[in-house]
């Protein structure tokens, strides 16, 4: 249930935190061991009064785009991964009824294995870090990682894993998060602050754990994010007519905005756009404002994005700059309340754009300088809250469905640390690791955990299959 003084309730630990001493905080969180000891975790079950995932999906569907709703279920039907990563929600209220230490973070909110990847950071490092925050919160820190823990069996399950093969990469997930945070224990704030992991570190910690051909696809993929800018995207997404530079259409993928609302229409919300900008603008970090003040306005079309984003209203901005060959492409997307709100309480935020980028900024080492926020007002006379970034700058996703069991293994430790780093910015990392301790306990929950939920997620997607077959919800397949 959701606690109505949250909000308060992480001002006043912040406060009190910055007051104790290390060694009281390591009292704090060995305490916090009798509100939810660690075998606790593993004990997951599904309640006799579970809501059914189906009615959460289809709550989530009334507040998106009618008709990119079946793209979303399409998708979420191709694989139990693929249902569990569109299932943030139904996650949410059922991890909401476990036991958990009262030890509270930044949380991604959905923290699954492809929602890491690669990207630049304003140094041109290509960076490696948590990429998704549109259920950003704070709440319990379990919560993140039981998210990533599931997702690592699941996709082991997807790739044919045998149990000893999955049950590694599992182990390495939640072992990586417990010696992390247990080593940022021991840091300086400001080491903590100026931690994170680009390719040259991966490369060297992880790049002997894996085979030669897994590590030529990864240098092979690390090259080929490097190209992935807004130069590919206007070579990718647009086309020159008379001279002027527009979004090609490909619909129901990328559908530009007078295709959709008519040439008179998209004239006017042109106008519009122009002025929402420099709204935008306002909410950009240091440089960032000057930087966008050389760009202008020439095109926009609804892009539908991700799996569990579907539907969500999302567009691409096409700027250019010095010339029609100095573009820069905007990713506009819809933010809806957090799924975890319910749960973990209202965020402080009252534009959930905000709430996104604010928990970004926290939760990333280096985030895009484009990272900014917007409200807006649809043609159905709504207003909504949209977060703004770049839409391609050297991102990287990683290939699950073609790892290797070392592969697998190794990229789940990336996330544990990459997420441990993550939580030790915005909690009492000290109280956190002296809670995980320095044995397997922990790790061992949370194995146990990703078996039980992963069991589950593959009945919820065996109830969305179901559900498809005999027409109560509606799917568009191959999108």
């Amino acid at each position: 249930m959701p606690d109505p003084a949250a909000t308060t309730l992480d001002g006043a630990l912040r406060k009190r935190r910055n007051e104790l001493s290390a060694d009281d905080s390591a009292i704090r969180g060995k305490a916090a061991r009798a509100q939810a000891n660690r075998s606790i975790h593993a004990e997951w079950r599904p309640s006799p009064d579970r809501p059914n995932s189906i009615d959460v999906l289809e709550e989530q569907a009334a507040t998106r785009v009618p008709e990119l709703v079946p793209i979303r279920y399409g998708r979420m039907a191709e694989s139990p991964f693929a249902c569990y990563r569109g299932s943030a929600a139904v996650m949410a209220a059922d991890l909401a009824r476990m036991p958990n230490s009262g030890l509270r973070v930044q949380l991604c909110g959905d923290a699954h294995l492809s929602n890491f990847g690669g990207f630049a950071s304003p140094d041109r490092a290509l960076v490696f870090d948590i990429n998704d925050f549109d259920e950003t919160l704070p709440g319990p820190w379990e919560w993140d990682v039981m998210r990533l823990v599931a997702s690592v069996e699941i996709a082991g399950r997807a790739r044919g894993f045998d149990d000893a093969q999955r049950h590694a990469a599992v182990e390495a997930a939640a072992r990586e998060y417990r010696q992390a945070m247990r080593a940022f224990a021991s840091m300086r704030n400001l080491d903590v602050w100026y931690s994170r992991l680009d390719f040259a570190g991966i490369a060297e910690r992880w790049g002997s754990a894996v085979g030669g051909k897994q590590r030529k696809a990864f240098e092979k993929n690390a090259a080929k994010a490097r190209a992935k800018d807004s130069l590919r995207a206007l070579s990718r997404l647009t086309q020159r007519t008379n001279g002027d530079v527009r979004i090609i259409s490909n619909p129901p993928i990328v559908v530009p905005v007078d295709e959709l609302l008519g040439a008179e229409r998209g004239r006017e919300l042109a106008e519009e756009i122009r002025g929402l900008l420099q709204e935008y603008r306002a909410t950009l970090a240091g440089g960032g404002r000057q930087l966008l003040e050389g760009y202008r306005f020439v095109d926009l079309a609804r892009k539908v994005v991700g799996v569990g984003s579907v539907g969500t209203r999302a567009h691409i901005v096409l700027l250019l700059g010095r010339d029609n060959d100095d573009p820069l492409f905007l990713q506009v997307k819809e933010a809806q309340a957090s799924v975890l709100e319910p749960f973990a309480g209202a965020s402080r935020y009252g534009h959930h754009g905000r709430r996104v980028v604010e928990g970004q900024w926290l939760m990333q080492a280096a985030s895009d300088m484009f990272l900014g926020w917007v409200r807006a007002t649809g043609v159905d006379g709504q207003e909504r809250d949209f977060y703004v970034r770049q839409l391609w700058d050297w991102k990287q996703s990683a290939e699950i469905e073609l790892m290797a069991p070392s592969g697998l293994a190794a990229y789940s430790e990336m996330c544990g640390w990459t997420l441990a780093r993550a939580h030790a910015r915005t909690g009492d990392r000290v109280a956190i690791g002296s809670y995980l301790g320095g044995g397997e306990v922990f790790d061992r929950s949370m194995l146990a955990f990703a078996n039980a939920y992963a069991d589950q997620s593959e009945r919820d997607h065996e109830a969305l299959v179901g559900a498809l077959r005999d027409g109560t919800v509606a799917a568009e397949t191959g999108i």
